[in-house]
C-alpha cells in the first residue's frame, strides 16, 4: 500500500474482508471478482475523490428475530435502501464507517447496536443523479438493533422505517431484497 491511499488504517480491513469472504451465488461470485480486481493494486479505491468507482460501507440492520430490517428512503436514488455511504478519513474500520452512517442517517445510537459478525460485498452501478460516482463497491455489515429504539429522519434520508423482510416496499433499491435475505442467512450461519 502506498502513502497516497487516503485511508491507510482502513485499507487492510477492506483487503482482509475481500480475502475472507466466501461467495455463495453467481451474483456474489461476480461481486467478489469485481472487488478483487479493483482492490488488487496499491492505490486502493476507498475515497470517493480517488475515482468514480470506490468503496462504501453500509449497515444491514435486522431486529433480534431477523424478521425485519431498517431502511432509509434515499433522496437521490428515490428508493428504499439500507443506511450507508462513503468511507471517511476518520473511519478506522468498515464496521465503524457503517455504524457512523447508521447514526447519521437514522439517528440510531451506535452503543445500542450489535455487530452480527456477517458481511457481504456488493458492487452496483449508479445513475446520473449520483454525480461523479459511477459505482459503489459496498461492504454491508450485518447489525442487530431494537426496533423499538428511537430513529429519526436526517438530512441524508427522507424517511426511516422498519420493514418486515416478507413485505419489503416496492420502491426498493435494485437487488436489495435478495441481498437482505442472503445476509440474514449469513447471520443465521
Amino acid at each position: 500500500m502506498t502513502t497516497s491511499t487516503p485511508h491507510p488504517d482502513i485499507g487492510p480491513d477492506i483487503l482482509r474482508r475481500i480475502a475472507d469472504w466466501t461467495p455463495r451465488t453467481d451474483d456474489e461470485r461476480a461481486a467478489h471478482a469485481s472487488f478483487r480486481a479493483r482492490f488488487a493494486g496499491s492505490d486502493l479505491p476507498i475515497s470517493r475523490g480517488s475515482r468514480p468507482d470506490h468503496a462504501t460501507a453500509s449497515a444491514v440492520v435486522f431486529d433480534p428475530d431477523l424478521a425485519r430490517t431498517l431502511l432509509v428512503f434515499h433522496g437521490k436514488g428515490r428508493f428504499w435502501v439500507q443506511p450507508g455511504g462513503h468511507i471517511e478519513d476518520r473511519d478506522p474500520s468498515v464496521a465503524d464507517a457503517a455504524l457512523r452512517e447508521l447514526a447519521e442517517e437514522t439517528g440510531a445510537d451506535p452503543a445500542t447496536v450489535r455487530i452480527a459478525g456477517a458481511y457481504d460485498l456488493d458492487h452496483h452501478a449508479l445513475g446520473d443523479r449520483f454525480g461523479a460516482c459511477a459505482s459503489h463497491l459496498d461492504i454491508g455489515i450485518a447489525m442487530i438493533a431494537d426496533p423499538d429504539a428511537a430513529v429519526a429522519v436526517s438530512d441524508e434520508s427522507e424517511d426511516v422505517r422498519w420493514f418486515p423482510l416478507d413485505a419489503l416496499p416496492d420502491t426498493l433499491a435494485r437487488g436489495a431484497a435478495t441481498r437482505f435475505l442472503a445476509m440474514r442467512e449469513r447471520v443465521r450461519a
